[in-house]
């Protein structure tokens, strides 16, 4: 029995799974079965679809683009859960479907003309309800649905819409909704419809007048949609507003008729909204990067707009001189104090809106790295706009910038006692120098460095302007770091191309030339050998003979055939004859057992030669708008009675080239490497002054070359006291080639890298001479 048991047990179980496996079958079955009903009845429907499509012609445009528009007004009537998204609803199909009538509606048309369904558009103010349903946002998130189709039909539509007053009154009415709202769900719908309105006004910047806003116009009123039981309301006659909102736009009419008229009220009126900016604006604090660079690029459309309402109630109305330095000002108080020159000096070259990062792998370059680059794209930011501006918002701005962070914030800074902060705030100027290109901001920060001062400098005056006075002092300061720094930073300073640079700090002292001789010849003092007892005789010292050592001798290598453009440099009855005299005067200055480099291959004169070419071309294109053309101020036009003062800037330069034999490598090459661009400079009494030996010189004068005579003649004093000199002289050259390991200690190592440097330099002024009378004699019939 126990064992029939089992059996039976065994066969219920089987059964079971049987039954199982059937049941399953089945029902796949019946999916399958379903499924292929389901996808004949959606073939047979398309099928269906095309032939009544085929049989039956399509509604006429504007009778379909009616019918999308009343199927979303019967929305509103006839729906009672106006808490559902719109998404969920087919709104968005409806808009989708307008907005490809319209489109169809113009291609079908000749250019400009207005067709049936934009006429419906505008004369039934379909663009006000919508703006009042997105305002309202219902359904939730109408508003975005709102802001799309606005965006395409502005986008997508070529006519001219703006100049409707059904376009642009909801359309300014809409910007208002914009940017209330950080990090709203919105934004990106938000930011893509103002950009497209700021590229609307660029095609046409006078359509501008029409978003200046009175600022005592009456306050709209409420969405009656956001009342309870106003969907009916809001919906007839197609218009979406109430009889006070009519009559309230109406008031608005005069205004926007006004707008158009060159007389108008509107452009003359300090007290006018620029609701796009403020929009634009609140926008530039989103949280996200795209939508801010978005924003941006929006500002950046509206500056440039030559409406000089716009740019005035653009200055004078919005917060955006505010929003431009206060972040400006944020971002570099954001810096450490402490930063190295290096690391300020040589961090990549950041242009606003491609401000790619990663924290860590900043942090790992060097401590700031993240906060300086900030900055710099700021700043970067701050100086396109200025440039792209109108001209006088693009001076307004500008000034904002000078006072709100160069004068509040820099000059404290640049002004402090700590070597540390002072060494920091000269290499981030120095940066900030190197970046600014734009017109405005560049004459600002000049007017702030160096003052607006145009007269001739005395001894006494050279502390009228604080910080100028501070800054050329810093070029012979005790720390040579900061010397160094700011002597970069005048050098970076007169490549600008600006030319109150370079007459604050050099050419207004030289206009009158009373650095020259000018008593009568029975007036002077006594001739020796033909010149004044103190002078240099050239043709009598054996340095200055006429006998040149090949290095020497001039190149007339190919590439002087094509000079640099034509150059205001003064130029000499003499001609060739006098540039020969000139250029040996400087070839010749340092004693032959004091020269290292023609024992080494490629430190020769035709090296400096190639380069004074290239850069004298440069300067010339800088300087050709600046009237220096021609020979220097005639004697009789000089007051040569005023006693000469060669300027702070040169005074300062001037000594610190006296102590090259005593001063470290690295000042030398700076002192020498800012003289050489001041000599390149084609002004025909910085030719005279610095270029010229032979120039008579005043009683207690100096130029360049005497300054260069005095040090040449200090030297040969002191080599005859330095055993095995010239050996010593040529080893410390290859070290500082990289041709010589570090080795022993070279005694007296300053004094040798001194005359290398002096060496290097009358090479450089020899070139320069060349180039520039080679240019002057060229250019001359």
């Amino acid at each position: 029995m126990p064992g029939s048991l089992y059996e039976t047990s065994n066969l219920d179980r089987g059964s079971s799974n049987r039954k199982k496996k059937i049941e399953e079958f089945s029902r796949s079955s019946r999916e399958k079965l379903v499924q292929s009903k389901n996808k004949m009845f959606s073939k047979f429907t398309s099928i269906l679809q095309h032939a009544v499509e085929a049989l039956a012609p399509s509604l006429p445009l504007q009778e379909d683009f009616v019918y999308h528009w009343k199927a979303i007004t019967h929305y509103y009537i006839e729906t009672s859960d106006d808490k559902a998204p719109v998404t969920d609803t087919n709104i968005p199909s409806h808009l989708e479907q307008m907005l490809d009538i319209l489109t169809q509606e113009e291609a079908e048309r000749e250019s400009g003309e207005t067709g049936p369904c934009m006429e419906y558009l505008l004369h039934h103010k379909i663009l006000e309800t919508l703006y009042t349903l997105g305002k309202a946002d219902c359904p939730p998130g109408m508003k975005q649905q709102v802001l799309t189709f606005y965006t395409k039909l502005l986008a997508h539509i070529r006519q001219p819409l703006l100049p409707h007053i059904n376009v642009h009154r909801p359309v300014q009415k809409l910007i208002r909704l914009c940017g209330e709202v950080l990090a709203a769900p919105t934004e990106n719908e938000e930011i893509q419809f103002l950009c497209i309105v700021c590229a609307k006004l660029k095609q046409d910047p006078y359509l501008v007048n029409f978003f200046l806003e009175n600022k005592s116009k009456r306050p709209e009123i409420k969405s009656p949609v956001a009342t309870e039981g106003g969907k009916e309301n809001a919906l007839s006659p197609d218009t979406g507003q109430s009889l006070a909102q009519e009559q309230a736009d109406h008031q608005d009419e005069p205004q926007a008729a006004a707008a158009v008229s060159t007389s108008s009220p509107t452009s003359n009126n300090n007290s006018n909204n620029y609701n796009l900016v403020t929009s634009l604006l609140n926008l530039t604090k989103s949280p996200d990067g795209r939508i801010v660079v978005k924003a941006c690029e929006g500002l950046m459309l509206l500056v440039s707009l030559p409406e000089p309402a716009a740019a005035k109630c653009l200055t004078e109305n919005t917060e955006l001189c505010e929003l431009l330095t206060d972040r400006l000002v944020s971002f570099y108080k954001a810096l450490p104090q402490s930063m190295d020159p290096l690391d300020i000096e040589t961090v990549e070259s950041v242009n606003w809106g491609l401000d790619v990062y990663n924290l860590k792998e900043d942090a790992a370059v060097f401590t700031g790295k993240r906060a300086l680059i900030s900055f710099l794209s700021w700043l970067d930011y701050c100086d396109q706009l200025i440039k792209e501006a109108q001209k006088s918002a693009a001076a307004v701005m500008a000034k904002a910038v000078r006072e709100r962070f160069f004068v509040s914030v820099m000059e404290p800074q640049l002004m402090q006692t700590s070597e540390v902060g002072i060494l920091t705030s000269t290499a981030l100027l120095n940066r900030i120098i190197r970046q600014v290109t734009s017109e405005a901001l560049l004459q600002e920060m000049v007017y702030f460095l160096l003052g607006e001062e145009r007269e001739p400098e005395t001894s006494a005056t050279i502390a009228q302007n604080p910080l100028r006075h501070r800054l050329i002092e810093h070029c012979d300061h005790l720390s040579d770091e900061i010397s160094i720094m700011t002597l970069r930073l005048f050098e970076q300073l007169i490549q600008k191309p600006n030319q109150h640079i370079l007459h604050n700090l050099v050419l207004r002292s030289l206009e009158e030339r009373n650095y020259l001789e000018n008593k009568p010849q029975e007036e002077r003092e006594p001739l020796e050998n033909g010149q004044p007892h103190d002078a240099v005789d050239l043709e009598e010292d054996p340095l200055f003979g006429d006998d040149l050592s090949p290095e020497r001798k001039l190149s007339g290598s190919d590439w002087l055939s094509t000079s640099p453009p034509q150059s205001p440099d003064h130029s000499k009855s003499e001609g060739k004859t006098e540039v020969h005299k000139i250029v040996n005067s400087f070839l010749c200055l340092v004693p032959d057992e004091a020269k290292s480099s023609y024992h080494v291959e490629g430190t020769g004169y035709d090296t400096y030669l190639r380069d004074a070419h290239r850069q004298f071309r440069d300067y010339c294109g800088i300087c050709q708008r600046w009237d220096w053309r021609g020979n220097p101020k005639p004697f009789e036009k000089c007051n040569l009675d005023i006693p000469f003062f060669e300027g702070h800037f040169l005074k300062v330069l001037f000594d610190r080239m006296g102590r090259i034999l005593d001063q470290p490598y690295d000042v030398n090459l700076q002192v020498t490497a800012v003289l050489s661009k001041l000599s390149l400079l084609p002004h025909p009494h910085l030719n005279e002054y610095l270029l010229d030996p032979y120039i008579n010189l005043a009683p207690g004068c100096r130029s360049l070359f005497s300054v260069i005579v005095r040090v040449v003649g200090d030297l040969m004093l002191r080599i005859h006291r330095i055993p095995d000199f010239t050996p010593k002289l040529l080893l410390v050259r290859k070290r500082l080639l990289g041709m010589e390991p570090e080795g022993i200690t070279i005694d007296h190592m300053t004094l040798l890298e001194g005359v290398i440097v002096l060496e290097e330099f009358c090479k450089e002024l020899a070139a320069i001479a060349f180039v520039k009378y080679h240019a002057a004699a060229s250019s001359s019939p």
